[in-house]
């Protein structure tokens, strides 16, 4: 039985997981990953510090990891100071960040070496989400490894088991792939009208019964690209990691995926002029030229006050 939760990766999407397995009565002890001041935020709470991943695996039935890349992960599992330095046979890893299933099979495999249990569980939802504690969350790992992890999954939201190590990473990666391509469909569909001189609003409530709707078109572009702003939400360079370990799991399979190459392209385009750190909404900017800019803006605000 799992009591003692450590967690390493305390961001946007991390501080609030955190807080979710306290509330559902984990003891909870964090280690700093990058910066300390959402680990500060955390300690009304009862969440105490270790000093390095390597504690963590000492005094832990189970560790959460929820960080950037898999870089990032290979450092929290094998550092001079990672799990790895202080793991115990039986010891249950649940890496939540999302990778290429690639690498999640490596961690996988070295980890088990040394008795160690790994599970990848990627999440969906976002940090509004990840504070109500209802994230979708996808899961690879053995059936056994599922079963122990489920009380601390289930804190944080709905666990799905969808196979062995990498295909939670897989499932997750599919999504990545689809809101990619779907954001640029819908973007490049509403210019498109725009520019014949359409009302976005009046289209927008067309669209919502037509086989056009989808999750993005009726709540996401409302709230970012459509209100003039592209803060928040989901970083746009967060995504273009994600097509990029998309990209390297299809070259593992021999799989083309043409339209996902091109979204990447798109992408990266815009994180080149400066727009990583903005919601992926700001791919945009790719459609909005030739002095049209403003006008565009002004037509964005008007339809998002409809």
């Amino acid at each position: 039985m799992i009591e003692r939760v450590g967690f390493v990766g305390l961001g946007a999407m991390g501080e609030a997981m955190a807080r979710s397995l306290r509330k559902a009565g984990f003891g909870v002890t964090a280690s700093v990953h990058r910066r300390r001041a959402a680990l500060e935020r955390l300690r009304p709470d009862g969440i105490t510090e270790a000093a390095d991943p390597a504690q963590l695996a000492r005094d832990c039935d189970a560790i959460v990891i929820c960080v950037p890349d898999a870089p990032d992960v290979e450092a929290v599992l094998f550092a001079p100071r990672g799990v790895a330095t202080g793991a115990r046979r039986g010891l249950l890893v649940i890496d939540m960040s999302t990778i290429s299933p690639v690498a999640s099979r490596r961690f996988g495999e070295r980890l088990g070496e040394l008795g160690v249990e790994f599970i990848d569980a990627p999440v969906s939802g976002g940090p509004a989400r990840a504070r109500d504690g209802t994230l979708t969350i996808m899961v690879g790992g053995s059936a056994a490894s599922f079963a122990r992890a489920e009380p601390v999954l289930r804190a944080m939201g709905r666990p799905h088991h969808l196979g062995p190590v990498g295909m939670g990473e897989t499932v997750k990666l599919v999504n990545q792939i689809i809101i990619a391509n779907v954001m640029i469909a819908n973007v490049e569909g509403l210019v498109f009208a725009q520019r014949a001189g359409a009302d976005l609003g009046t289209v927008r409530e067309v669209l919502a019964s037509a086989t056009a709707s989808n999750y993005l078109l009726a709540e996401w572009l409302p709230k970012t690209w459509l209100a003039g702003s592209f803060q928040g939400g989901f970083a746009l360079d967060l995504l273009r990691k994600d097509l990029a370990a998309a990209l390297d799991a299809a070259r593992a399979t021999n799989l083309p995926m043409p339209a996902t190459g091109l979204a990447y392209q798109l992408y990266t385009t815009r994180s080149a002029e400066g727009d990583g750190a903005l919601d992926y909404s700001a791919i945009a900017k790719a459609y909005e030229w030739n002095g049209d800019t403003a006008a565009a803006s002004d037509g964005r605000q008007e339809s998002g006050r409809q």
